[in-house]
C-alpha cells in the first residue's frame, strides 16, 4: 500500500505540474497570437489551434487527483441522512465504482490510440501532430484515475469495520 501512496504522489505532483505547463503554454500561445495580429495583421494558425490540442491533456490527467481531493463536482446530501455504516459502504461503492469505470476507460482508450496509431492519420494543422497523441491521453489519464481510486478504495475498507461502525 505504501508503494501505491508512493506512486500517486508522484503521479499528483507530475499531474499537476503538467497541467500547469499546459496551461502555461496555452496562454502564451493565445497571447502571442493576439500580440502578432495586432502588430502584423496576420498570424499563425497553429497558435489558435494548440490550446484545444491541449485540453485533452489538461482534463484526463488530472481526474485522478482531482478525484482524491473530492475536487469533483458533487452533491452531497446523503451525509447528513445515511449512518455511518451506510456511509462507509457507500463510501466502498463509490470507489469501486471509480476503479471499474477507469478501466473499463482505459482499456476503450487503448483501443482507439492503438486505432489511430495503426491509421497514421495527421491532424489538419499547420505543425503535423498525429491524431494519435490527443488520444493517448485518455488512457494515461484513466491509468491514473485507476490508480488513485484503488488507492481510495482500499483506504475506504481498510477504514472502519462495519462491525466497528455498528458498535457505536
Amino acid at each position: 500500500m505504501s508503494l501505491l501512496r508512493l506512486l500517486n504522489r508522484a503521479l499528483f505532483k507530475l499531474s499537476f505540474a503538467v497541467a500547469m505547463t499546459i496551461v502555461t503554454i496555452m496562454v502564451m500561445a493565445l497571447s502571442l497570437s493576439a500580440i502578432t495580429r495586432f502588430i502584423s495583421g496576420t498570424g499563425y494558425d497553429w497558435l489558435i489551434e494548440l490550446p484545444p490540442v491541449l485540453v485533452c491533456w489538461l482534463v484526463f490527467p488530472l481526474l485522478g487527483p482531482l478525484f482524491k481531493q473530492g475536487s469533483h463536482i458533487q452533491v452531497d446530501f446523503l451525509s447528513s441522512v445515511l449512518s455511518r455504516k451506510q456511509l462507509y459502504f457507500l463510501k466502498i461503492f463509490i470507489n469501486g465504482v471509480a476503479l471499474l469505470a477507469a478501466m473499463i476507460f482505459f482499456k476503450a482508450g487503448l483501443e482507439a490510440t492503438q486505432l489511430y496509431f495503426r491509421l497514421g492519420q495527421l491532424m489538419e494543422l499547420e505543425i503535423d501532430l498525429p491524431i494519435w497523441w490527443m488520444y493517448l491521453s485518455f488512457p494515461v489519464g484513466f491509468a491514473i484515475m485507476g490508480s488513485f481510486a484503488l488507492e481510495l478504495l482500499i483506504d475506504a475498507v481498510t477504514d472502519r469495520s462495519p462491525q466497528e461502525l455498528e458498535s457505536e
